[in-house]
């Protein structure tokens, strides 16, 4: 692989559900990310005056997801499996950013996935140029990266 010395886009990325399915086009992804809790602990008979960082529990960042209204119910199909399934409703997640020629170049795959939170477009009759815009928000159990 040759060596890039320029950054990729960020306007070029696929949103595929379960390993397959690409669930609609995406204009935005945000909240990509994971944190890892640290708890600060000392032997009472340390020489030094300092603590020790002991690596705890992972949590994965809620993810939001916003698109254009298309005529489709798959999105909440899911909300209501959510709401009725439980965990049982849980899906992956898989964000890749694509190259200037449409190849894949980076993945974050997110498991255990569930819709927490959905927002409906504002609607307006003045203007009549916006696009309806939704907005999903995910929250997910883990966070895998893949190149």
């Amino acid at each position: 692989m040759a060596n890039r010395t320029t950054p990729y886009g960020a306007f070029n990325f696929i949103v595929n559900f379960d390993g397959g399915e690409v669930f609609g086009g995406f204009s935005d992804v945000s909240g990509i990310g994971t944190e890892l809790t640290v708890a600060e602990y000392r032997f009472g008979n340390d020489k030094e005056n300092h603590v020790r960082k002991v690596a705890g529990v992972h949590k994965v960042s809620d993810v939001t997801l916003k698109r254009g209204i298309l005529n489709s119910k798959t999105l909440f199909d899911w909300i209501g499996s959510a709401r009725t399934q439980g965990p049982a409703a849980q899906r992956s997640v898989t964000i890749t950013l694509l190259d200037e020629a449409q190849k894949p170049v980076q993945s974050w795959v997110l498991r255990g996935v569930i819709p927490m939170k959905y927002t409906g477009p504002t609607l307006a009759g003045k203007g009549g140029g916006d696009v309806a815009m939704e907005e999903v928000v995910l929250s997910a159990e883990a966070l895998e990266y893949s190149a």
